[in-house]
């Protein structure tokens, strides 16, 4: 009996230390929460300083999979097992996303999602000054939309401290630029280990009265309710109509986690396989004469449960552009890396004002 009763008081005093652990755990990760205001201003980084004067321009959207989803990789959350590369493949995706930049200098903005500043899980480069150096003419603003001390899963190799978030890089000067938080679905504790989504504003003088404003995007993932995803929506839907009606010219680019309206596939997707995701924007998102920009014959997105083989994993389009009634889109292509350093590939833009 004797032994029983130590065995019992082993096992619930092991309980209570656990108990106050996880306890005092969730009140760490809680008190240290990353709160971001609805709307924040954010400093512009200047390296140099060149107005707008022509009216045609070039854009790149790129999540850049924080240079750890290249196509070795699989990853848990996706059903895959490994939660981080190895620090040789991690450099070796960031070497490679940082040569795509360089390779085109006429890109006028770049919008990135993405962008990891200080984490675990790769080895806690600060990816925006590879991005920086790569791109030593752009100005550009940064902002956190993933900051958490300490993930702790996957159990048997937790993800640890995550900083990251997303840049926007311009040639031209911009006038100012704010960060606009998207609303949060999940619940307590689960939204203090997840994405506070946002999109980037950039505004430009355009003269007459007039600004250009761009936004970059990166929309909620792993969502299968399209209730939720419409809320979240309606932020950047609000603020689009808002801008164009006050006489400027909209551009929105990014990672919106959705497929857009009217989405066709041509030329054999490129030989990719294609799904089409479980959540999409309507056809009635935005009036007529509103443009959503995508390119048909690659993916910009692939699965990531295992690495990549192509015609093997799904692959979809979930990166893309939308413009105002007053902007001409000239031309707009998918740039199929193969998935080489990121799981997404990158989508440029090239439009005129009118």
């Amino acid at each position: 009996m004797k032994i029983l009763k130590t065995m019992l008081h082993i096992i619930i005093g092991t309980l209570i230390v656990l108990v106050f652990l996880v306890g005092a755990f969730l009140f760490y990760i809680n008190y240290t929460d990353y709160l971001p205001e609805p709307t924040e201003e954010l400093q512009i980084i200047h390296k140099r300083n060149r107005i707008i004067t022509n009216q045609s321009f070039e854009l790149v959207s790129w999540n850049i999979g924080y240079a750890g989803l290249g196509k070795e990789m699989d990853f848990f959350y996706d059903g895959g097992t490994r939660s981080k590369t190895t620090q040789g493949e991690t450099r070796r995706y960031m070497d490679g996303i940082a040569a795509f930049l360089r390779s085109n200098p006429d890109v006028d903005f770049w919008l990135l999602q993405e962008v990891d500043f200080h984490s675990k899980r790769t080895y806690f480069m600060d990816q925006s000054i590879d991005i920086a150096h790569s791109l030593p003419e752009y100005n550009y603003v940064s902002t956190v939309n993933y900051r958490v001390p300490f993930v702790p899963v996957p159990l048997s190799s937790p993800m640890g401290k995550v900083d990251a978030g997303m840049m926007s890089l311009s040639k031209f000067t911009p006038r100012m630029s704010r960060r606009y938080a998207y609303p949060l679905f999940a619940g307590w504790p689960d939204r203090m280990f997840l994405l506070d989504r946002c999109f980037i504003e950039l505004r430009f003088n355009m003269g007459e009265g007039r600004e250009l404003v761009l936004l970059n995007t990166h929309n909620t993932a792993y969502v299968e309710d399209q209730k939720l995803m419409d809320l979240e929506l309606k932020v950047i839907h609000d603020k689009m109509l808002r801008e164009y009606e006050s006489g400027n010219y909209v551009i929105a680019g990014g990672d919106w986690n959705m497929n857009p309206p009217g989405l066709v596939t041509t030329n054999g997707y490129g030989g990719h396989r294609f799904v089409e995701n479980a959540v999409k924007i309507s056809e009635d998102f935005l009036p007529t004469g509103w443009k959503f920009s995508f390119g048909k014959s690659a993916p910009t997105n692939r699965d990531v449960s295992k690495a990549y083989i192509k015609g093997n994993n799904p692959t979809t389009t979930i990166d893309y552009f939308i413009s105002s009634p007053n902007i001409t889109v000239l031309d707009v292509e998918t740039i199929d890396l193969g998935f080489e350093h990121s799981d997404h590939n990158p989508v440029r833009l090239k439009v005129i004002l009118q």
